[in-house]
């Protein structure tokens, strides 16, 4: 293939229908993240972005957010790891459930979006989609709400009542001022009752605890990705007794949720609190387009060696048994059997030498200009490139304070064939 022949990342080649799969090649750098960008812009249907751990996904994040920093209507997500290993003995951030389920429940609706998740994150089965919608509340102004009852409610919802609202979860109550910081809001809100009705509800600054702006209603999410209500806990007891022999009384986890009790760990008996558990794609209204970046396979063959090598670690401990990988994980082959109906793009830096379907794009690997202030002239490598380069030049500095520096940098070496960009949302750079 010419170098003439290769295509362009701003004009990314897609698959035509649901269920083909095409491959993109030679894309270097952030040239992938400026594809997956265009990619969004052009599709209908939200489009999934598989990684292979969580670094690549929290880069790729960055670069999107950049490309796609005026498409307002484009929203770039992500679904979080628990980041605990396999079988851990304590349980996730609330902060890092409060973006799971906040996702999670934006799913259903998505349109226009780009969701980024690790692969080893992709593959955890998850509480069932309707869960969340059954199980969310709403309040509004002028609402009557009966304090116990829904009291009762947020507790089996898994929120924790204490004297004062610090973080996600969080719920307090001072006579007839109602606090909560409901799981995937930015602020707590502070309700404000006369008698049984809801007089005002305000957002508040958990650290002074002031009140702030006004709204007039809140959404509010589970606090956890378990059941704790009685259907729940009853599914609990009864898929445990069924998996794990022995007595259950003896077991603090078995005692702790027949008590309506969150144990530290939990979530890796998610399971047992559902009739059926859900996938990743379980949660989108229409198919996504799905992009999958090289060596998806390697990374789930070596993640769930590591799970299989944890559980034969800690399975025998009979005052906590455990479940094994293949009721927590989709293995390989479920995993892209889920990805059968969709559109796939898989995406490697090296030219895709497959017959049918591949694309390869006019993108080469960065040049390395190192800046070492300690030369007389620091930037020799770069007034090199830029001599010899044809085309204009974007300078991207990541906040106002390095575009001035990188400015007089520049300035003082007489560079002038240069264009500057702030990373503040504009991509108006032209040759």
């Amino acid at each position: 293939m010419s170098e003439e022949n290769y295509l362009s990342p701003f004009n990314p080649v897609l698959p035509p229908q649901q269920g083909m799969r095409c491959h993109w090649g030679r894309l270097y750098g952030a040239s992938k993240s400026l594809a997956i960008a265009a990619a969004a812009r052009s599709s209908q249907s939200p489009v999934l972005v598989i990684t292979t751990d969580a670094f690549q996904a929290g880069r790729l994040i960055d670069e999107l957010n950049f490309f796609l920093s005026e498409s307002n209507d484009i929203e770039v997500l992500t679904l979080p790891d628990w980041e605990t290993l396999p079988y851990d003995l304590f349980s996730p951030y609330q902060d890092i459930i409060s973006e799971r389920l906040t996702t999670l429940a934006k799913l259903p609706a998505l349109k226009r979006s780009v969701i980024v998740v690790p692969v080893t994150t992709a593959i955890y089965r998850l509480l069932p989609r309707d869960y969340l919608s059954r199980h969310s509340l709403q309040l509004k102004i002028g609402q009557t709400v009966d304090i116990e009852s829904f009291k009762s409610d947020l507790i089996s919802a898994g929120y924790s009542f204490s004297s004062q609202v610090m973080e996600h979860g969080d719920a307090a109550i001072r006579g007839s001022l109602f606090d909560i910081y409901p799981m995937g809001s930015r602020k707590p809100y502070r309700i404000d009752l006369f008698d049984d009705e809801i007089d005002s509800i305000r957002t508040f600054d958990p650290e002074t605890q002031r009140s702030e702006d006004q709204v007039n209603e809140i959404n509010i999410l589970p606090a956890r990705e378990i059941d704790l209500t009685d259907e729940g806990i009853a599914n609990f007891r009864s898929s445990w007794r069924e998996r794990f022999q022995g007595n259950p009384g003896a077991c603090p986890v078995y005692r702790d949720v027949s008590q309506g009790l969150a144990p530290a760990g939990i979530e890796y008996f998610l399971p047992l609190f559902y009739q059926q558990t859900s996938s990743l794609l379980d949660y989108f209204e229409t198919e996504p387009l799905v992009i999958l970046d090289e060596n998806i396979s390697d990374s789930i063959e070596k993640f769930l060696q590591d799970v299989e090598h944890r559980y034969e670690q800690m399975r025998h401990d009979v005052e906590r048994p455990i479940l094994p990988p293949r009721e927590l994980y989709l293995d390989e082959q479920e995993f892209y059997t889920n990805l059968k109906p969709c559109r796939q793009i898989h995406v490697s830096n090296m030219a895709s030498t497959k017959e049918k379907h591949s694309h390869n794009y006019a993108t080469t690997l960065p040049t390395q200009m190192p800046v070492d202030a300690r030369l007389s002239r620091p930037l020799e490598l770069l007034e090199r490139y830029i001599d010899n380069f044809n085309g204009g030049v974007l300078w991207v500095a990541k906040n106002p304070d390095s575009y001035k520096y990188a400015s007089q940098l520049l300035e003082s070496r007489q560079v002038t064939k240069v264009y500057h960009a702030v990373v503040e949302g504009r991509m108006d750079f032209k040759e």
